[in-house]
């Protein structure tokens, strides 16, 4: 489970889906997420999408 901080400042508990832990991609504190917030509790969401960093040397 992870404390992931929306664009508008909201937090969000979020999990990791199961295509991410599946493939074995790491999801570390300050990396940038793609989130699916969940319908019926707008404070969870699953992770889906691991964002490029922009600023890594790779």
């Amino acid at each position: 489970m992870f404390r992931v901080r929306l664009d508008n400042e909201d937090l969000i508990l979020g999990y990791v889906s199961g295509r991410i832990r599946r493939s074995f991609i790491r999801i570390l504190p300050g990396d940038r997420v793609k989130i699916e917030v969940s319908r019926y509790d707008s404070t969870r969401g699953r992770i889906i999408y691991r964002l490029r960093n922009t600023d890594s040397t790779d």
